[in-house]
């Protein structure tokens, strides 16, 4: 997830690319809406972390389209906030998993595992997209690594549907909200790293 950006990265202007983004900013914005509703019903931490990650993913891919084309000063400034909210997201799903640690509502395993499979399949179909252009600038790469951190996100998801099933209790479920906030943040660094790289070194 590491790499710097310079004068001769893809910056986003392919027709091709741009279609990708819309492809997969509608994927994320359906998945959300499944996984908002399925993450009440289920009573799952996890859950709610992913959809809140699949809204954030939306708007992030709505503002890459947006900055394609644009300077790279601008489109750099555009990861940088798209950093920011991974942060931001990183630090509400720590704090609200461990408010929910002391709860004693046991998430629906199926329900989480069978969410989890339908957004991983989303996912997996996003990083396909998308994975031609993950050597690109900052803001190009930050749409890849979005993605990729959800297929991850979400086969975690799974494993921690099983052990609830195994363990009738909500602390995989929780945990795994909580390594889902350590991808955000290792993703918000590594975004940060490279458009502060590109605004000081163009």
């Amino acid at each position: 997830m590491s790499g710097c950006g310079g004068d001769h990265q893809f910056s986003g202007l392919d027709p091709t690319y741009k279609r990708a983004l819309w492809w997969v900013m509608i994927i994320n914005a359906v998945m959300f809406l499944v996984e908002i509703g399925a993450g009440v019903h289920a009573h799952s931490q996890a859950l709610l972390a992913d959809a809140l990650d699949f809204l954030a993913d939306a708007l992030a891919y709505s503002l890459a389209l947006w900055a394609i084309g644009k300077h790279h000063r601008i489109r750099a400034k555009v990861a940088l906030s798209k950093a920011l909210t991974l942060l931001l997201m990183a630090l509400w799903v720590f704090g609200s998993s461990l408010w929910q640690w002391w709860q004693v509502d046991v998430p629906k395993a199926q329900v989480m595992g069978a969410v989890a499979v339908a957004a991983l399949l989303a996912n997996l179909v996003s990083v396909r997209l998308l994975m031609v252009y993950k050597d690109g600038d900052a803001n190009v790469r930050s749409a890849w690594l979005c993605s990729r951190n959800d297929a991850i996100g979400n086969v975690v998801v799974m494993i921690a549907a099983g052990l609830v099933y195994w363990t009738q209790s909500s602390w995989p479920d929780l945990a795994a909200a909580m390594v889902m906030s350590g991808l955000f943040l290792y993703a918000a660094v590594t975004i940060f790293r490279q458009a502060w790289s590109e605004l000081e070194h163009p």
